[in-house]
């Protein structure tokens, strides 16, 4: 069985390498040469696709609805010619795949599979989000995480792993959550609960923001009771949650994280993308 990968950051390499040393028939697209000496590269996009069961996209798949998200390629692969060229009998797997190329993608008759749907790759990719979170916090702060007050804006998966990890390097951790049920837990694991409404009361005296949640929680408001010393660290997707113009002009630091797993742990997260890939693949029957 044929697999192609197209286009992606570091994950989607060490990805192409895993399957490679599995046996797989795999090639590369949507890579500048010198990123993958080692791995079989199509020279064009029509060949990449031909015969593959498996098309691997990027994580996450576009930035635009119009382009597969390339950052290691110094040309563009289009949306919609990579569905040209593709049959039905192929396969589309990615990360974070918009409404409007789920539309395109059944106007071409190609079953599209989004990897962030699974729960399995969303709980374990988690961790090297938390553990790269942490990497910048220790980065950007001039103190220890260990005794500082740090807050953690939703308690959903990055939340509850990020929570527990900041916790057990001595952090004074407190959570936010509009949901009594999620209150409850968190404060069941030993930290501290901050409902939504009593954010504004408490963020003043923390040293460390790290925001999860992806729309736009962090405005003027909230950022007018922050310590110009303090940090922001946004983990949410694309628009984020923070104010950035706003928290510039206040002098307040802050850094928007994105695709930590491929930046600081890409090995650990191919590993969870071929296993999740493969379940895939298994329940398909293909």
């Amino acid at each position: 069985m044929k697999i192609v990968v197209l286009g992606g950051d570091k994950r989607n390499i060490k990805l192409a390498e895993l399957l490679k040393d599995d046996g797989c028939d795999l090639q590369v697209f949507g890579f500048d040469k010198s990123e993958v000496n080692s791995l079989i590269f199509s020279e064009n996009l029509y060949y990449a696709i031909k015969d593959a069961k498996i098309v691997i996209g990027p994580l996450p798949c576009s930035d635009d609805n119009i382009l597969l998200n390339t950052p290691l390629y110094s040309e563009n692969i289009k949306i919609d010619e990579m569905f040209e060229y593709m049959t039905k009998e192929q396969i589309f797997i990615a990360g974070k795949i918009s409404d409007e190329i789920l539309k395109k993608s059944k106007l071409n008759n190609i079953l599209s599979i989004d990897l962030f749907n699974r729960e399995e790759m969303t709980v374990l990719n988690a961790i090297p989000t938390a553990e790269g979170a942490i990497q910048v916090a220790m980065e950007e702060m001039d103190i220890t995480i260990h005794g500082s007050k740090a807050m953690i804006l939703g308690f959903g998966r990055i939340g509850k792993v990020l929570a527990k990890m900041l916790h057990g390097i001595g952090a004074d951790v407190y959570v936010e959550a509009r949901n009594y049920a999620d209150l409850a837990w968190i404060s069941s694991y030993g930290y501290k609960p901050v409902h939504l409404d009593k954010m504004t009361d408490l963020i003043g005296e923390m040293d460390v923001v790290f925001n999860t949640i992806p729309s736009m929680i962090v405005k003027e408001e909230i950022l007018l009771e922050l310590k110009k010393n303090s940090l922001i660290v946004d983990l949410a997707s694309k628009p984020g949650g923070v104010d950035f113009e706003k928290a510039k002009e206040l002098g307040i630091k802050t850094t928007w994280a994105l695709g930590l797993p491929g930046k600081v742990a890409p090995i650990t997260a191919a590993g969870i993308l071929k296993d999740t890939i493969y379940n895939i693949i298994e329940e398909l029957g293909v």
